[in-house]
């Protein structure tokens, strides 16, 4: 009875995966779109924080992750390639948590690793599941999930 009843709630719950797909895109695109804005409007500047930090070849990395971030806005806003970039932006956060909040400790509010591990667990779930039916991925790919 309860197994039944279930398999009914799943399979109209299952109906919101492309929404919830497509909100997550979003927020997480918005997310990335003021750290590249930033980047991009002082690369320079950018390349002295990340030199500061001890990351070897701070302009080209600045650059790297400037242009990584400003193609993810664009790419997971289309739902566009979208498992490829979310690789891509993975690596940016597993460099963030690493160079910048790991050694803040997991609280957001001391600058620690809580955000960034949200958005590197958002795009795991882009990796595994692809951008849904309100993309581009699927216009083009016929990739629904």
């Amino acid at each position: 009875m309860i197994g039944h009843v279930y398999s009914k709630v799943a399979r109209v719950l299952n109906k919101g995966q492309s929404i919830s797909l497509l909100l997550a895109r979003l927020a997480v695109a918005y997310g990335f779109y003021e750290p590249a804005k930033q980047k991009w409007s002082d690369i320079d500047t950018a390349a002295q924080w990340f030199s500061s930090m001890g990351i070897p070849l701070p302009t080209l990395n600045a650059y790297m992750a400037a242009s990584t971030g400003l193609l993810g806005v664009v790419l997971l806003i289309l739902g566009l390639f979208t498992r490829l970039i979310s690789i891509s932006l993975m690596v940016v956060m597993i460099v963030a948590i690493v160079t910048v909040h790991l050694s803040n400790g997991f609280g957001a509010g001391n600058n620690g690793f809580e955000i960034p591990l949200h958005y590197l667990l958002f795009l795991s779930i882009f990796t595994s599941f692809g951008a849904g039916k309100f993309s581009f991925d699927y216009l083009l790919f016929g990739e629904d999930r």
